[in-house]
């Protein structure tokens, strides 16, 4: 039998097999580049949102949004603290806790920006139509200066209410501070610098958006009347 002639070039077959581990191992290394100098860009800063400025729209909405969401937690207390509806009790503490820790972030945001938690014009920092759709919205923008907010006034009569008047009241108050919250939320979700300020605005965004249209319905189901409009004064 004759000798294997060792010089002899490889087989179509191992050709192809040696062909894709070369192939696989560039493909090794290339992601393996990408993943250091990824991590170079982030030790360098390279492609980060630089820190936000006071007049920023990162700071403003941090600013505005916790303020607005103090006095939604507020009310949501006031609420558990009256309320002896199960359902209504049940919105109240999903909103206390919710805009408890959201305020806390962005108040905690501001702390990491080295800027104060309040200061600065109320809304100046939107843009377009949303600055001009916020500032319409009329009586409610006095507490505060940012729209849907009670004003001390309103807060005071609804301690003074109980059983289904206040609940109604409640209802009416909040769908308005929601409506007044949504185009913050909205241009700071398409307008801010940050990730995570984006992410956290869309958040709000949808969250009241859906909080709104239960407790329309909900304040249907006790015979009162949601305001017609988020900036409008409840009946």
């Amino acid at each position: 039998m004759a000798d294997t002639d060792s010089t002899a070039p490889p087989a179509p077959l191992e050709r192809r097999e040696r062909r894709w581990s070369h192939l696989a191992l560039v493909a090794v290394i290339a992601a393996g580049l990408l993943v250091i100098g990824g991590a170079t860009a982030v030790a360098l800063g390279i492609g980060r949102a630089p820190t936000p400025t006071s007049d920023s729209v990162d700071a403003g909405f941090a600013r505005d949004m916790a303020n607005h969401h103090l006095q939604g937690v507020e009310m949501a207390n006031l609420a558990l603290q009256r309320s002896a509806d199960p359902e209504v009790r049940g919105l109240a503490f999903d909103i206390s806790s919710t805009q408890t820790n959201q305020a806390g972030r962005m108040q905690g945001w501001l702390g990491l920006w080295g800027l104060p938690p309040s200061g600065g014009e109320p809304m100046a920092w939107m843009t377009g139509a949303d600055a001009g759709m916020t500032m319409d919205m009329g009586a409610s923008t006095a507490a505060g200066g940012m729209p849907g907010m009670a004003t001390e006034q309103e807060l005071a009569e609804l301690r003074t209410l109980t059983g289904a008047a206040f609940d109604v009241r409640f209802l009416q108050l909040m769908i308005r501070h929601h409506g007044g919250a949504l185009p913050m939320a909205q241009d700071a979700a398409e307008h801010a610098d940050q990730a995570a300020v984006r992410s956290l605005a869309r958040s709000i965004a949808s969250t009241q958006q859906a909080e709104v249209n239960t407790m329309e319905e909900m304040i249907r189901a006790r015979g009162g009347a949601a305001p017609a409009a988020a900036g409008e004064q409840p009946d």
